[in-house]
């Protein structure tokens, strides 16, 4: 009997240090998985932060492009009078080709779209349907607003009458 209880303390031990064991790599585990997880709530945070400081870098950077266009506006309007219309038409008209050319070194391009094409709800936004030839049912007949794409991304859908 000496022999069978040894054994079976033995057993018991056993158990209590294979338990012990055991409960120090859960609480080891779950220590990791804690750390782990407050890191990653930080680096989330942190791009998430990161993000937005970035998208308002880059409005801060267009603005401060535009603003100078907006004093030559300004410049062009106080400079206008009924005698000069020409030379400030060729001055409002030298502006929106500086504002145009901005916005091409920035990426964003006009949708060339003519009478006739074919309308395309992935580029178009129909504002109405007017009464027309045959030859242009379904097509656009005038462009009410023109539509901007900023790197192959529609930014805004051109307004169109179409015809019916």
């Amino acid at each position: 009997m000496n022999k069978k209880s040894k054994t079976t303390n033995n057993k018991t031990a056993k158990k209590k240090s294979n338990s012990k064991s055991l409960k120090n790599d859960l609480l080891e585990t779950k220590d990791k998985y804690l750390r782990l997880y407050s890191e990653f709530e930080n680096y989330r945070r942190r791009t998430s932060k990161e993000k937005v400081e970035m998208i308002n870098s880059a409005n801060k950077e267009l603005i401060s492009l535009i603003l100078p266009i907006i004093d030559d506006f300004e410049r062009a309007i106080k400079l206008t009078s009924k005698e000069n219309l020409d030379t400030s038409m060729e001055g409002f008209e030298l502006i929106f080709q500086k504002l145009n050319s901005l916005l091409e070194k920035q990426g964003v391009k006009k949708m060339e779209i003519k009478t006739g094409d074919d309308f395309d709800p992935d580029f178009h936004e129909a504002i109405t349907k007017i009464a027309s030839k045959k030859n242009l049912k379904d097509k656009i007949v005038d462009v009410i607003e023109n539509g901007y794409m900023l790197d192959d991304k529609v930014i805004r859908f051109a307004k169109v009458v179409t015809g019916s």
